[in-house]
C-alpha cells in the first residue's frame, strides 16, 4: 500500500475509533505510518531531507532558513519578515514576481511564512517541474536582488501588513503587549512583523548585511516531499545548489531570558480596545522538551471547544467573558503558556483574573479525570494524523522536527510522547510552571470615557 493510501485508510479508521471510544476512558493507540526520510548534507552546509511518495504526481519543495525575528539585533526588528517578501523580487535569472507567476501558470501553489525562529518558503507543483523549482530556489539563494528599490517597496508592504494585522484589528495588539511584558531580555518580546520605528530606521546596508549572514546554504534546510526519484533529485540538488558558496559562522548569541522570580503586572489602556481582556502568562520549556507534551494535553483540557474547563467556567457558569482559553506557544527557545479571558463589557479585570487563577488552582490541586485525559489525547492524536494527509503537511512536519525541534526523529516519535502523558504528569507540570512567581498579569482595557457634562441651565436668557 502506498503512503497516501495508508494515511487515508488510517484517517477513516481513526474517525470510527473516535466515535466508538468517546467517553470510554481509553486513549487510542493508532500510530501513523512512519515517515521514511532520507538525509544528506552538501559540502557547503545545505541540509537536504527527502520524503518519497508516488501516490499522486505532485511534489512539495520547502526551503527553511534557520532565522527568525529572535535573530534580529535591537533596533532592527522586522528584517526576517521583510525577506519573506524580498525573496519574490527577483534574482540573477528570474525576474521580479516571475517565481510567483510561473508557479501559478503550471497550476501550482506557493507561499512563505516567518515567525520567531524560522523563515520558510514552499511550492507544491506537478512533479515533472521539480527540476525547474530547484533551479529557481537555488537562483534566489545564490543571487537575490536586494536593491534599494526592492527594499523600499517591500518595506512599505510590510508596514501596511503591520497596520492590517496589529494596529487596526480590535485585539491585534494583544500578543505584542503580552510578550513585551512577559519577556524582559529575549527577542521574543518583539513580534516578527517588527516595529514601524525600526522599519523606518533600517538602511539598505543593514538589510544586505542581515541577508549575507543568514540566507546562506549552511543556514538552510531543503525538504523535498512527494513524487520524485531520489537519485535524480539528489543530482539536481548537487548541480544547482552545490556550487553556492558557504556562508560564515551563523551567529547564535541570542540573549537568554533570565528566570522570573516574582509576579509582574501591567495595564494597557487604549481607546481602540473593545472589551476588557485579562492575560496570565507563564514561562515554559522549549518545543520538543519532555514537559511540553503534558502541557499540550493540559492546554487541550483547558481550551479545546466550548465544553473545555476555561470556557465553561468563565463563559457559561460565571457569564463574565465572551471567550476564554489557555495555550502554550511552542518556540525554539523557552516559550510561554498563556491564559486569556475576553470579558463582557463592564466586567472588572480583577474578577476575570480571579476566575482564571481559580481554574489554574483546580488543575494543580487534583488530577484531571480519566475521560478528560482520554478526550484530550484522542483529539491531539486526530490532529497529528489529519495533519499528515498531504505531502506538504508531511514536509512541514519534517522541516519543523529538523530545524526547530533539533531532532528529526521526533517527526515519528511525537505521537508516542503524547500517548505516554498521564493525569499525574498534567498535575505535576501545572504545579511546576503555573507558579505565581513565574506569572505575568496583563490587563488590556478600553479607555474610560469621562462622564458627559450636564448642560448648563438657562436663566433670563443667559447661562448660569
Amino acid at each position: 500500500m502506498n503512503a497516501t493510501a495508508k494515511h487515508a485508510g488510517l484517517a477513516g479508521a481513526l474517525l470510527a475509533l473516535l466515535a466508538a471510544d468517546a467517553g470510554a476512558g481509553n486513549a487510542l493507540q493508532v500510530t501513523p505510518p512512519k515517515l521514511e526520510v532520507g538525509e544528506r548534507t552538501l559540502a557547503n552546509g545545505l541540509r537536504v531531507l527527502l520524503y518519497e511518495d508516488h501516490s499522486v504526481p505532485i511534489v512539495n519543495v520547502q526551503v527553511w532558513y534557520h532565522v527568525g525575528s529572535k535573530n534580529e539585533r535591537p533596533g532592527r526588528s522586522g528584517f526576517a519578515h521583510l525577506f519573506e517578501h524580498l525573496m519574490f523580487k527577483g534574482s540573477a535569472n528570474v525576474a521580479s514576481e516571475e517565481h510567483k507567476s510561473f508557479i501559478s501558470s503550471i497550476g501550482g501553489r506557493f507561499n512563505a511564512a516567518t515567525d520567531f525562529d524560522r523563515t520558510q518558503y514552499w511550492e507544491t507543483v506537478p512533479s515533472n517541474y521539480l527540476e525547474r523549482i530547484l533551479w529557481m530556489e537555488a537562483d534566489r539563494l545564490r543571487s537575490l536582488d536586494v536593491s534599494e528599490a526592492n527594499f523600499r517597496s517591500e518595506r512599505e508592504v510590510v508596514k501596511e501588513e503591520r497596520r492590517q494585522r496589529v494596529e487596526n484589528p480590535p485585539f491585534g495588539r494583544l500578543m505584542e503587549v503580552v510578550l513585551a511584558n512577559t519577556y524582559t531580555t529575549h527577542p521574543y518580546r518583539i513580534l516578527p512583523v517588527g516595529s514601524m520605528a525600526d522599519l523606518d530606521a533600517a538602511t539598505l546596508d543593514d538589510v544586505r548585511a542581515f541577508h549575507a549572514t543568514y540566507y546562506v546554504p549552511n543556514n538552510a534546510t531543503l525538504v523535498i516531499a512527494g513524487d520524485f526519484e531520489p537519485g535524480q533529485a539528489t543530482r539536481w540538488v548537487e548541480e544547482y545548489f552545490g556550487s553556492i558558496p558557504k556562508g560564515g559562522e551563523i551567529p547564535r548569541d541570542v540573549p537568554a531570558e533570565p528566570a522570573q522570580n516574582g509576579e509582574r503586572r501591567a495595564r494597557d489602556v487604549r481607546a481602540g480596545t473593545p472589551l476588557p481582556a485579562v492575560v496570565l502568562t507563564y514561562h515554559v520549556p522549549r518545543a520538543g522538551a519532555a514537559d511540553l507534551y503534558a502541557l499540550e494535553v493540559a492546554s487541550n483540557i483547558l481550551s479545546s471547544g466550548e465544553s473545555s474547563r476555561l470556557y465553561r467556567r468563565l463563559v457559561y457558569e460565571k457569564q463574565i467573558a465572551v471567550s476564554a482559553a489557555g495555550e502554550a506557544i511552542e518556540l525554539e527557545h523557552p516559550g510561554v503558556f498563556f491564559f486569556v479571558g475576553i470579558l463582557q463589557s463592564g466586567q472588572k479585570p480583577e474578577v476575570g483574573e480571579q476566575e482564571l487563577v481559580a481554574e489554574i488552582g483546580r488543575l494543580q490541586a487534583e488530577p484531571v479525570t480519566a475521560d478528560e485525559l482520554t478526550l484530550a489525547k484522542n483529539q491531539i492524536l486526530a490532529g497529528l494524523v489529519f495533519g499528515r494527509q498531504t505531502v506538504q503537511q508531511r514536509a512541514d512536519a519534517i522541516g519543523n522536527a529538523a530545524v526547530i525541534l533539533g531532532d528529526l526523529s521526533l517527526v515519528n516519535r511525537a505521537l508516542a510522547e503524547y500517548q505516554k502523558v498521564s493525569a499525574a504528569d498534567v498535575l505535576r507540570v501545572a504545579k511546576v510552571y503555573f507558579r505565581p512567581e513565574n506569572r505575568t498579569v496583563v490587563y488590556m482595557l478600553p479607555e474610560e470615557k469621562p462622564p458627559a457634562e450636564k448642560p448648563a441651565e438657562k436663566q433670563n436668557g443667559s447661562l448660569r
